[in-house]
């Protein structure tokens, strides 16, 4: 469970960051270790057991305090900010999300990140009226004192980070933030970071990839109040935007399009599927600024209690992990559905899906759907 937010010691942000970069966590792993343990330090001296319970042959590469100690100066020299997940100046909607960024490292208006933010992403090979209309709707959002953030890309990306610079802007990158993708781009990084505000995961000096992106663009959404899809193809990546700011609660709006040109395809299905039309920042804040006036449903992540541990004795575990590799194979399955095919405690499920996780046995899927993976 979740206390208030607090600030960590300088102790407790290395084991966090030690933690996530383990093998085999990410952040899902993460906060269910927190939950379970209490602390990053009590979870990390659990690691290599747990590993090995979940079937794993070879021990499991825990990050050194060397190697964290290490990233952290790297990202002070770039004058980076680290924000822990459970502190006050974390992004009080992302923190909400089930598989937010334990770490984000920040360089520029850090306050930014606790005000109300509209993403807006689109086609990178965006038309000039699209370009056109994002700056104007990002100038006029950020007019009505919301932040716009966007992930630094071609076209609607540039264009929105464009128009809302002087109000503010936030840059989610996929890559480390010493890393500016695509290059051509390093001198609105400059403005964003000398005026606006950029964010990453990753730790300094990562190149970006294309599994990369993704993890970004759950970023980008899961900041946000919601999303504004201005350009965008059926299979782009601001649709895959779109789909995870629906999955996390956020609200979807699509500038519609020609149906003869491509890029209108994705508003245009989006629309078809529920998403706001959306022609200029009025039809954005008319929604938004209801949502403001109500009191927000969700929690911020805080500190972090130990779940009472309904310890089971090693023989009841062996048959449970018995029990739940029996029941799991290459398509997802719901954890609900396990546990009652089980008929084994929620907790002990819990712990057994862990050991895999940790021993790079599982895989996670978006709907609480679980899925075996071979032996790591």
């Amino acid at each position: 469970m979740f206390g208030d937010t607090r600030t960590l010691s300088d102790t407790e942000r290395l084991d966090w960051l030690r933690l996530i970069r383990s093998e085999n966590v990410g952040p899902r792993t993460f906060f269910r270790l927190l939950e379970r343990y209490g602390t990053a330090a009590r979870a990390l001296a659990e690691l290599p057991e747990l590993a090995r319970r979940g079937g794993r042959a070879r021990p499991i590469v825990v990050c050194s305090k060397a190697q964290a100690e290490a990233e952290f100066a790297a990202a002070c020299r770039l004058g980076c900010t680290m924000l822990a997940g459970c502190e006050p100046t974390y992004p009080r909607l992302l923190a909400a999300t089930d598989d937010a960024p334990p770490i984000l490292y920040a360089r520029g208006n850090v306050s930014l990140l606790g005000k109300s933010m509209i993403a807006m992403v689109g086609a990178r090979n965006a038309s000039v009226n699209g370009r056109n209309l994002t700056r104007r709707m990002a100038a006029e959002l950020g007019r009505d004192n919301l932040v716009v953030v966007s992930g630094l890309a071609r076209g609607i990306d540039t264009a929105a980070h464009e128009g809302s610079m002087a109000t503010g802007t936030v840059a989610v990158m996929a890559g480390g933030l010493d890393v500016i993708y695509p290059p051509e781009n390093q001198r609105l990084f400059d403005d964003v970071v000398a005026m606006g505000c950029a964010v990453s995961e990753m730790p300094p000096g990562t190149q970006p990839q294309a599994s990369h992106f993704p993890r970004r663009n759950r970023i980008v959404s899961g900041m946000a109040l919601g999303v504004v899809v201005v350009e965008a193809n059926l299979k782009s990546g601001s649709l895959i935007t779109a789909r995870m700011a629906a999955d996390q609660g956020r609200e979807v709006f699509a500038v519609p399009g020609h149906p003869m040109d491509p890029r209108a395809q994705g508003p245009n299905d989006l629309i078809r599927h529920g998403a706001t039309l959306t022609e200029g920042a009025g039809d954005v804040t008319r929604v938004v600024f209801d949502l403001l006036r109500r009191p927000l449903a969700e929690d911020r992540r805080g500190d972090f209690v130990a779940c009472p541990d309904a310890t089971a004795d090693e023989t009841a575990l062996a048959r449970a992990r018995a029990l739940v590799l029996e029941s799991l194979g290459p398509m997802p399955v719901a954890v609900d559905l396990l546990i009652r095919e089980c008929q084994l405690s929620a907790s002990v499920v819990s712990m057994v899906l862990l050991e895999l996780e940790l021993a790079g046995r599982l895989e996670r899927h978006p709907g609480n759907l679980v899925a075996l993976l071979a032996a790591g």
